[in-house]
């Protein structure tokens, strides 16, 4: 069977584990709520092939800072805030619906994550 009849998403967590899962072709919201233990999300566009899923009340609800998604966002897009909570990372969209991703960026996003979840996170920039 290929990726994309078993598409999956990666939760990384806050204590730096991670976890991969496999990403529905319905009641995704479930899923995420489910994964990330939270009742309110947020989708961030990291790149076209790329969704990163964050807790939308984590802050409020004091859930420690995901040094990894941190980290993961401020790659990608220019940094602004740390990240509290559980994140899910999954594939771009297609015509509105979320895609899993593919072994070949599981791997990737993994390889990402073990190399950079001892840096600096980085400080918002000023123009």
């Amino acid at each position: 069977m290929t990726d994309t009849q078993h598409p999956h998403a990666l939760i990384i967590r806050t204590d730096g584990s991670f976890e991969i899962i496999d990403w529905p072709t319905a009641g995704t919201l479930q899923t995420l709520y489910t994964g990330m233990g939270c009742t309110n999300v947020d989708a961030l566009t990291l790149s076209p092939r790329l969704t990163m899923w964050v807790d939308g009340e984590g802050l409020i609800n004091g859930k420690p800072v995901n040094r990894a998604a941190t980290i993961l966002y401020a790659i990608h897009r220019e940094p602004h805030q740390h990240y509290h909570g559980d994140v899910i990372i999954t594939g771009g969209a297609n015509q509105g619906d979320t895609l899993g991703l593919t072994n070949e960026e599981i791997v990737s996003l993994i390889d990402f994550h073990l190399t950079f979840t001892n840096a600096e996170i980085p400080s918002q920039r000023t123009k």
